[in-house]
Order: C-alpha cells, then structure tokens, then sequence
C-alpha cells in the first residue's frame, strides 16, 4: 500500500470511529444521521470544533475517494452534520426554542453554542470567537465545494450576528473578549484570545470574497443584496494593529497560527507571523513531539489533537513534502499512528480523531483545494435551499 493509500484508509478510518458507521459508496439516498450517543462527546452529541473540523474533512474524503458515489455522498454528509449542528447548537440547552435572536428564516442570528456538556462553571457552555470562526470557514468551504450561495448565506449571517458582542475596548483602543454567554448578552472571558482578530480578519475576507463570486454568476437583477463586512473586517484590522502576535509555544497555537496564516502569504502579519511560528515548529515542536506515542498516558492522548493541529498548520503552509517540517510532521503523525482508537480517554478521542484525520490529509482546509469556479462532473447535484 503506497503512503497516499495508506493516509487515506487511516483518514477514513479515524471518521468512521466517531460518526460510523455511515455509507462509502451508495448510489441510493442515504438515512444516515450524525450520531448523538455518543456522538463527538458534546451536549446532546455535538460540540462545535469538533463538528466543524468534520465538516471540512467529509469535503475532503468527497474530492479524495474515488468511488462512484464517492463525491456527492460526502458532500451529503457534510451537509447534513452542517444542518445538525444549526438545529441543535443554534437552539437552548432544552432543544425547544431558538437562541436569542434567531429565527426559522435567520438560525444563525443567535450565534452558535460551544456544546460543553455542563451549562455553567468555569467549563461550562456559551460562545467562543474561535470555534465561530472555524464554523464560517466550514460552512465557506461548503458553499464553495457545492456551489450552493446558501451555506456562504449562513456563515455570513452568523458573523453579522457575533461580530459586535465580542468587541471590547482596553485603554481606548478596540479589542476582543474570548467568551461570552450562550444568548450573547453575558462576557463569560474578559481575555482576547491570541489568534481571535486575526481570525476574524481572514474569514471575513474569505466570506465576502465567496459572496462576490456568487453576485458575478448572478443572471437576475432582483437578488436580495448580501450584507457587508467591510466594517467588521476594517475592526479586525484595527485590533491587529493595535496587538502585536506573539505565540505561546503551545503546539495548537502555533498549528493555527501558520493555518490562518497561509492564506494570506505575503501581507507584512502573515509574514510576521509564520516567522515566528516555524521557528517554533523547527526548534521545539517537532523535536520534542517526534517520539513514539503510548496508549498508557492518559494525559498525553489528551493533549493529541494539539499536536495534530500544528502538523496541519505546518503541512498547509508549507505543502512541500521534501521540505524538513514537512517530513517532520509527518513524523509526529507516524508516532501516533493506531494509538488513538485505543486512548484511555474517550472523551477526547472524537476531537483527537478528527484533527488526526484533518493533519493526514489537510484537503479542503487548504487555500486553493476548493474553487468556486471548479468543473462541474454531473455528479455535484446542486440541492435547493
């Protein structure tokens, strides 16, 4: 089995294990729903990252698998796992109402929650900036992988909606806070988190870009005009100037910090950026996490999604497999492999799983993997919404 083969069974795999068993290759309409018990170990079977890493890797499996089938099943299941996690995580803990703000005709407008399992404490349920972010570059991703404007639409609603409750002001200048309650009118965490504007700045850009590129194939005059982000994207950039980036040395951090930086190469804080980050990834990241990794530490398979999530931010920046971080990374991965279906610790394996899958094969979470504009085979159906 060659080394592409091999990535992909282990991908497959790894998705299986947390939202199997589902079809591969059906060309009948299929019933499969995301589980809840478990599920990926949120409330009622949801927890927002986790689902939004899934989401972009059933695009992936959906351009990688070469079954018949192959492509608009998975693209099925993306849509589906999207359209769960809107009715469960867009509503209250007790399932009945919408959050705040949100109506059968807007969802999003109340945000999204996290999934914690407890309501309440320090770890308790609300809305991070972070997962929100990840969740519109799932639902762009989407939307640009199917052609279908709706999944943008949404994305762009939910970032409308946030944008202003997680604005703060320190010292006169704008800011972020990193946490706030589930119906958005609570501050749960004062604190910015490191990457939260920076985050923000990209994926809007990315959601406006996308609704461009839907307002051109436009052959009707009397489309309902999408709202702007130019303000919102302008806020972000103010925050940026306004915290110089630094990195904790925190293998997720740094992951995430060379991902979002990939999208934007050559702007003077992506450059600034990177820098710093493969510094860390040459100097301590890889040399620290390339060692054999055991089934007997419990705390070590509950950190295994961080490393993961620097070997995806290394292999999407630098997409060289030559390249020494690159291969390292690869390492890191090779360490891990068959270790995770057997972690002690199962409620961190679905979210161990996942970004497993996504650092294996980066796909869809690469810039340039989906295109808007990709060749229509006949097989991408487009569904009505």
């Amino acid at each position: 089995m060659d080394i592409k083969t091999k990535r992909l069974a282990l991908f497959e795999e790894a998705m299986q294990k947390v939202y199997g068993p589902y079809p591969t290759d059906n060309r009948e309409p299929i019933t499969w729903e995301p589980p809840t018990n478990p599920g990926v170990g949120g409330h009622q079977g949801r927890y927002l990252w986790t689902d939004a890493f899934s989401v972009v890797n059933f695009i992936t499996l959906s351009r990688e698998q070469s079954g018949a089938h192959s492509r608009e099943l998975y693209l099925e299941l993306a849509r589906r796992l999207a359209d769960t996690v809107h009715s469960v995580l867009g509503r209250t803990r007790s399932g009945i109402l919408r959050l705040p703000g949100a109506t059968d005709q807007e969802p999003l407008k109340g945000g999204l929650r996290i999934g914690k399992l407890d309501s309440e404490g320090p770890d308790g349920d609300g809305q991070y900036y972070h997962y929100l972010a990840i969740w519109m570059f799932a639902l762009n991703r989407l939307s640009m992988e199917t052609g279908e404007r709706h999944w943008n639409t949404l994305a762009v609603q939910l970032a409308k909606a946030i944008h202003s409750h997680f604005m703060t002001t320190r010292s006169g200048k704008e800011s972020m806070v990193w946490k706030i309650s589930t119906d958005m009118r609570r501050v749960l965490v004062k604190s910015k988190g490191n990457l939260d504007d920076v985050n923000g700045f990209v994926m809007y850009q990315l959601l406006q870009e996308t609704t461009e590129k839907f307002d051109k194939q436009e052959t009707t005059n009397d489309s309902v005009a999408a709202p702007s982000l130019d303000g919102e994207i302008e806020d972000y950039r103010l925050i940026m100037d306004n915290n110089p980036k630094s990195l904790s040395g925190d293998p997720l951090d740094l992951g995430m910090s060379l991902w979002i930086s990939h999208f934007d190469r050559e702007a003077t804080w992506s450059r600034d950026l990177a820098e710093v980050g493969l510094v860390i990834a040459r100097d301590s990241f890889i040399p620290s996490a390339q060692r054999p990794a055991t089934t007997s530490s419990q705390e070590a398979n509950r950190y295994a999604f961080r490393e993961f999530g620097a070997c995806l931010g290394i292999k999407c920046y630098i997409d060289d497999p030559g390249h020494p971080l690159y291969a390292g990374a690869e390492t890191v991965l090779d360490a891990w492999e068959g270790k995770l279906l057997h972690a002690p610790d199962e409620d961190m394996k679905p979210i161990n799983l996942v970004m497993y899958a996504a650092a294996l094969i980066p796909g869809a979470f690469r810039s340039g993997y989906v295109n808007l504009e990709h060749e229509d085979t006949g097989v991408n159906a487009r569904r009505a919404h």
